[in-house]
């Protein structure tokens, strides 16, 4: 009886290669259709930049828009105090910094080099001066366009340049990518400030942003998110700082961090427990929204419950990608019941939520990958029904400068826009 390998041996043998072609013919052209379907996003994404540059040069987003005086309430023994607009929160950053007696800890994303940015460099020279420890930290990467120059600071200003390459980026991206994407000031941990604002003239008249102001006890959570990060990365040349800790504790005002290289993201846990325990309304304003699967399903399951969920975005952004990735969630949203308002003719920048009138946050984070899951950012929690007004009132006053996208509007744009969603989607993972 033959045997089974004698009979397979006289099988005739079957190609899974085209006639003529060997397997790295096959590794080519897997290779080059791969290289096809990366390029077309990136190619579409550059697209969208050009013809967004010639928009903006036609239509620039410098309209007015309202703006609402400083408001404070206090939560505990700490009075919060919410800036809505860039030339009043900076009177009030130069003023603290102006009558700071002991130490100034400053940390921005970005710092121009402009009349703002130079006031700022100015009046941290002169606490420095007047023998004030100052400690500055600015991300490189962030202010690549700014000359190097400007930078060059007091040599009494311990100063700290955030590298945009480290070590370990090959290794471990997550952990060694992230930006530093928080905007903080603490003055002799008495006064302390958090939020979406930048540092320059732009902020200051021609971009809606929030931020808010701590006087009191609460100041420890900003001090001690800068003393950690400072500690973290400073050079061996920079002083170490001491984590003195906190002798008042206040549960219902707290300072969530996001640090990658501990792999720590909070944030994101913050807004899915939050918006988790919705019953009546959510009100969220975000520069840049492109939710995760996770965040997404909360406020589809919130809208399903009956909760009035709202989404305040702009209609342009300064980042028309991020614009274009956002909207390729506006159908799940429109037909899960989520209401969705459009910011028109200027930049809203601010990164704010309410729920049910009792749970607010402030913070740097963008509700999207970079934010929630790859830079340093913080978000101040505040539950509290007085600032949750305040802030509502804030959100009530930005409808006034904004229109709602229905479902009918959204379903008949054109089909060319529907196409460009999809060919610029694979690009959310790097935003």
């Amino acid at each position: 009886m033959p045997r089974l390998s004698d009979l397979t041996a006289r099988l005739p043998r079957l190609s899974v290669t085209p006639p003529g072609v060997g397997w790295a013919g096959v590794r080519r052209a897997a290779a080059r259709a791969g290289l096809v379907a990366a390029s077309i996003p990136v190619a579409t994404g550059l697209a969208l930049m050009v013809a967004e540059r010639l928009r903006r040069h036609a239509h620039p987003l410098d309209a007015p828009f309202p703006t609402a005086p400083p408001v404070d309430n206090p939560v505990g023994a700490t009075t919060t105090t919410v800036y809505t607009f860039g030339d009043d929160l900076y009177a009030a950053m130069l003023d603290a910094i102006a009558a700071a007696q002991r130490h100034v800890m400053f940390e921005t994303y970005i710092w121009k080099g402009d009349d703002v940015g130079r006031r700022f460099r100015d009046a941290l020279e002169t606490a420095a001066a007047r023998g004030v420890e100052v400690y500055v930290v600015y991300d490189a990467f962030a202010n690549l366009v700014v000359p190097r120059s400007f930078f060059h600071l007091d040599p009494r200003i311990h100063v700290l340049r955030f590298p945009w390459v480290r070590a370990g980026l090959l290794v471990s991206p997550l952990r060694a990518s992230g930006r530093d994407h928080r905007k903080l000031l603490v003055v002799d941990d008495e006064i302390g400030f958090v939020g979406g604002y930048n540092i320059g003239s732009l902020y200051a008249r021609h971009w809606r942003d929030t931020h808010v102001r701590l006087s009191g006890p609460a100041v420890w959570e900003l001090r001690n998110a800068f003393v950690d990060f400072w500690n973290r990365w400073r050079t061996p040349s920079l002083p170490v700082l001491r984590d003195v800790g906190s002798t008042d504790w206040l549960p219902q005002l707290r300072a969530a961090r996001n640090s990658p290289s501990d792999l720590v993201f909070p944030i994101r846990n913050v807004y899915l427990d939050a918006i988790g325990r919705a019953t009546s309304h959510v009100q969220i304003t975000q520069a840049y929204f492109i939710p995760d699967r996770e965040i997404l399903g909360a406020l589809l399951d919130a809208a399903a419950r009956g909760v009035d969920v709202r989404v305040l975005v702009p209609e342009r952004s300064n980042h028309v990608v991020a614009d274009w990735l956002a909207r390729g969630h506006y159908s799940t949203l429109l037909r899960g019941g989520v209401r969705i308002f459009l910011y028109t003719d200027a930049m809203i920048h601010a990164k704010t939520a309410t729920v049910d009138g009792r749970w607010s946050t402030v913070g740097t984070a963008n509700i999207d990958r970079l934010s929630l899951t790859g830079n340093y950012e913080i978000n101040l929690e505040i539950v509290d029904a007085e600032v949750a007004a305040t802030l509502e009132r804030v959100f009530a006053m930005d409808l006034t400068n904004a229109r709602e996208l229905t479902r009918d509007e959204w379903e008949a744009r054109p089909r060319l826009n529907k196409v460009g969603e999809r060919l610029v989607s694979p690009l959310a993972p790097l935003l």
